[in-house]
């Protein structure tokens, strides 16, 4: 399959007439409870700690919960630093699984993965950049391709050699890849197609379908793009897949920094 097939991203319907009440904090027993949960982040202040919580709940007994879903083979909805994502573990096949039925996607589009920690990078993936290029554009609005390494679940993406891999600069999302301790595959929450997601109730839909969804707020703007994808698999040279939201910084970043030309297919 073309790597041009490239798209990485980057839950749970409440019964009854009450879901305006469902946005709630975490509370002590739902992570026992398995029925889908809405859980609503903090938001970020510069101001000092936050005045008016709903609970004394804070966001490491949510990071706690989703991590417990995802390990139990779950879906989640989660923030990123471009859009609304799905997520479940990489090396679920069961998982990988459901989250195409969830999209309704095509099985021969492939996912990426979403790691915590730059040197996860290598585990996953035969490398061809210094890993000075990698520290300068992740964390960050960016998914880069290579040829994927043998530790990498076979039935993820079995019909191409290649991975997309980021690091959102997201806080809430790089401690979720931490604490699980192995990689997420990654994608958009929506149906396929359609629009990409900045607020949780844009995809509610999908909500009954989901363990988890994780309410970071608005995020992304009013262009709603998702991350830039470039196939960094070729030695000195990169293939942009998608432009995405941060495509003039990268290629500055690739080709004044690191000396590298676009790849045009051509031998």
């Amino acid at each position: 399959m073309s790597l041009f097939g490239f798209l990485a991203a980057g839950l749970i319907k409440f019964g009854g007439s009450h879901n305006s009440a469902v946005a709630r904090r975490l509370e002590p027993d739902m992570c026992k409870v398995p029925k889908t949960k809405l859980l609503r982040l903090l938001p970020p202040t510069s101001n000092g700690p936050v005045v008016h919580q709903e609970t004394h709940t804070d966001d490491s007994e949510i990071l706690s919960c989703t991590v417990k879903a995802l390990k139990d083979g779950h879906i989640v909805a989660v923030p990123t630093d471009t859009i609304y994502g799905l997520t479940c573990l990489a090396q679920n096949t069961e998982a990988v699984k459901k989250i195409y039925g969830v999209k309704e996607r095509n099985r021969q589009k492939p996912l990426a993965i979403c790691v915590g920690e730059i040197q996860d990078i290598f585990q996953y993936c035969k490398v061809t950049v210094k890993e000075e290029l990698l520290r300068d554009l992740l964390p960050g609005p960016v998914t880069l391709v290579f040829e994927r390494s043998e530790e990498l679940n076979t039935n993820l993406n079995p019909f191409t050699s290649f991975v997309g891999v980021r690091i959102p600069d997201h806080a809430f999302m790089r401690r979720l890849c931490q604490m699980c301790g192995e990689p997420l595959a990654l994608t958009s929450a929506n149906i396929s197609s359609q629009t990409s997601t900045v607020e949780v109730h844009e995809f509610q839909e999908l909500w009954s379908k989901l363990a988890v969804v994780v309410d970071g707020g608005p995020i992304g703007d009013e262009t709603r793009q998702g991350s830039t994808v470039i196939d960094l698999s070729v030695l000195g040279k990169y293939r942009v897949i998608r432009p995405g939201c941060a495509l003039s910084a990268t290629l500055d970043m690739l080709e004044h920094k690191y000396g590298m030309s676009e790849d045009s297919g051509e031998e």
